[in-house]
């Protein structure tokens, strides 16, 4: 996950018509789970024009029961945008989120400046669903989408499987620029059963002390998870449903018993609960809970269903995205002059 970055993006101003990029991508192969090819995006002013899907590159092939694996060498691949226009404009090149890549080279046919920073920017902690697994392109996961929405400079910090409240992760954002800071925490912690109720609590009050250590007063949003309904009244470990292995739909399922929160085994129900006492207990102003049904929840199952049971596809990314802009866009503003009835999407 650290080689294969999520929100990474080329921002630039330019007169040019013509943009080459020669880059060099790896991915990993699963047996029986085949999944699409990154892409590269390009958006102009904002609005994505073109996105060209991945060729060549390195593959590890992998075994999911055996654990064997094989790299196999390919090409670099080279991305063309033509026909951009010859006005001025500002264009974000968005590197894909879903395989590491290497970039080789870039050609303009005009001088390129670096894009001036104007937005509040906003630093986003999460799981896979945040590093974008199962959208189809980078400016497409749903942390894209609600920045563009809101009005908001993104640095994700989504880490695939990997939100398990880590202190080098609070230290990180602790250290790192931000007007808005937001967390969403829970799915990863249930699906691993990493940890139980006493030590969640805990875990989660060091990650947010080390965070206003070093952002005293910037908003923070501690958003729990959306819907899934394999972990809501199940706890984990989580594992890949190994009969669907070979098809076109890969799922994933528990194995954990129904209704089991003996010993302080979590859940989704059981992780919400905990967040939502957590924020009410510290008495931070600038602390709010996003409950994350409200981004994604049971009545949405039916119409948007994760497809692997538990991301959510690209329609569903921008759904999320929208949803979440509104909350990003109230953050973004001076507290003396944020609505007062505001609920953070309780």
């Amino acid at each position: 996950m650290e080689v294969q970055p999520s929100g990474v993006r080329l921002s630039i101003r330019t007169r040019s018509t013509r943009i080459e990029l020669v880059s060099h991508a790896r991915r990993v192969s699963y047996a029986g789970a085949d999944r699409p090819r990154g892409r590269i995006d390009l958006l102009v002013d904002g609005t994505l024009l073109r996105s060209d899907t991945l060729t060549g590159g390195d593959i590890i092939h992998t075994d999911l029961q055996s654990g064997a694996s094989e790299l196999e060498s390919g090409a670099p691949h080279v991305s063309v945008f033509r026909d951009l226009g010859t006005a001025d404009k500002e264009i974000e090149i968005w590197l894909p989120h879903n395989e590491a890549i290497e970039l080789i080279s870039w050609a303009s046919d005009a001088p390129i400046s670096p894009a001036p920073r104007r937005k509040p920017l906003w630093v986003h902690h999460g799981s896979s669903i945040s590093h974008g697994s199962n959208a189809t392109s980078p400016s497409a996961i749903w942390p894209a989408v609600a920045a563009r929405s809101a009005g908001a400079d993104l640095h994700n910090l989504g880490l695939g499987g990997s939100a398990l409240l880590d202190p080098f992760m609070a230290r990180l954002i602790r250290d790192a620029p931000a007007d808005v800071i937001s967390a969403k925490i829970g799915i990863n912690i249930v699906n691993f059963d990493s940890m139980r109720l006493r030590a969640f609590v805990p875990a989660l009050h060091g990650f947010l002390d080390t965070i206003r250590d070093g952002h005293p007063t910037t908003p923070i949003l501690l958003v729990s998870p959306i819907f899934c309904g394999i972990h809501e009244n199940t706890p984990g470990p989580g594992s890949v449903d190994v009969s669907t292995l070979g098809t076109d739909r890969i799922r994933f399922t528990t194995t954990g018993d129904e209704g089991d929160t003996r010993l302080g085994r979590l859940t989704l129900r059981v992780i919400r609960d905990a967040m939502r006492t957590l924020v009410t207990g510290r008495q931070d102003t600038q602390l709010h809970y996003v409950n994350g049904l409200n981004l994604y929840g049971p009545d949405d199952a039916g119409a948007h269903p994760l497809p692997d049971a538990i991301h959510p596809d690209t329609e569903t990314h921008a759904l999320i995205g929208d949803r979440f802009a509104r909350l990003l866009s109230m953050a973004c503003i001076p507290e003396t002059t944020r609505s007062q009835d505001w609920r953070w999407g309780r």
